[in-house]
């Protein structure tokens, strides 16, 4: 039977370990676990936690989260084939399932539908900042649903953030984080031409040039992250980052969404262009910073 004092997290990935991590150490509250690989779950089970399987989870549970890498994946664990199956038809009443992932805005809608023909509360609530944040429990959450579910899940979305925002109904959390990634994503491609540029010019160091933006107005925090850490550094890393393919899952999604709205989003399709060459060209691991590497002279 489902406990309200039971958490099940389903998806332990880059960033799902360490967010199920500070909900073991700061909820209070017994934790299952469960991922496609035995690793991560031996490493929660060691501080604590207790693995099981999704059919389990869903039984045990009293909330569910999920921190998978699409919208394909969250389709395949919450509605299994043809709606016939998954996590929503094993819950029932008085179960509330979170989907942390970063996945389409009309699939949390269609989740939130699902979900309330069986009597169990829904929230898409994705989550922005890095890895290292993931791990310092300093993200920043997007959540859509309904008022009353944002507050019944707000204290454990606080084990794992610095901030929690409740963007609106289903699918509102899932717009806002799509609508962050492409905004990061083209500010990472301004940057690396601004970088370019000036070591091409061979007037301006970069080093000279980022600590002078990150004065002036064009600071931000992916100046003083993404910029400063790897477009003038060179390094992008392949693991425990944010790799090419998953940036242009995200821009994709995001494209969509606009073009369903009736949107030309012009800097975004560049944007998704020049990402979609890095990852032609060998980096489609790497963190996606590594579009500095594919931009050329004319």
């Amino acid at each position: 039977m489902a406990n309200d004092n039971t958490v099940g997290f389903i998806g332990l990935g880059v960033m799902g370990e360490p967010m199920c991590r500070n909900i073991l150490g700061k909820s209070g509250r017994r934790v299952l676990c469960h991922d496609a690989r035995p690793e991560p779950v031996a490493r929660l089970a060691a501080e604590g936690a207790e693995a099981a399987g999704p059919e389990e989870i869903a039984r045990r549970a009293g909330t569910v989260l999920l921190s998978l890498p699409g919208g394909p994946q969250v389709r395949s664990v919450c509605l299994g084939e043809d709606r016939a199956g998954g996590l929503v038809a094993a819950m029932g009443p008085g179960q509330a399932l979170v989907d942390c992932s970063t996945a389409p805005p009309e699939l949390a809608r269609e989740l939130a539908e699902a979900c309330a023909g069986r009597g169990i509360a829904f929230a898409d609530a994705p989550v922005a900042r890095t890895a290292q944040a993931a791990i310092d429990g300093t993200l920043s959450i997007m959540v859509g649903g309904a008022g009353e579910t944002f507050e019944r899940i707000r204290p454990l979305l606080d084990c794992m953030a610095a901030e929690t925002t409740h963007c609106g109904g289903a699918g509102a959390g899932q717009a806002v984080k799509l609508l962050n990634n492409m905004v990061v994503a083209m500010t990472v491609v301004a940057l690396a031409e601004a970088l370019s540029a000036a070591r091409a010019s061979g007037a301006v160091d970069g080093k000279v040039l980022f600590e002078t933006l990150a004065r002036s107005s064009a600071d931000s925090f992916v100046l003083r992250n993404h910029g400063m850490k790897c477009l003038l550094t060179g390094e992008h890393p392949t693991e425990g980052a944010f790799p090419t393919d998953y940036i242009l899952k995200d821009l994709g999604y995001a494209l969509d969404f606009a073009e369903g709205a009736g949107m030309e989003m012009r800097a975004a399709n560049v944007t998704r262009d020049l990402m979609e060459r890095t990852r032609d060209a060998g980096f489609a691991r790497n963190y996606y910073t590594a579009v500095i590497e594919t931009l050329g002279r004319r």
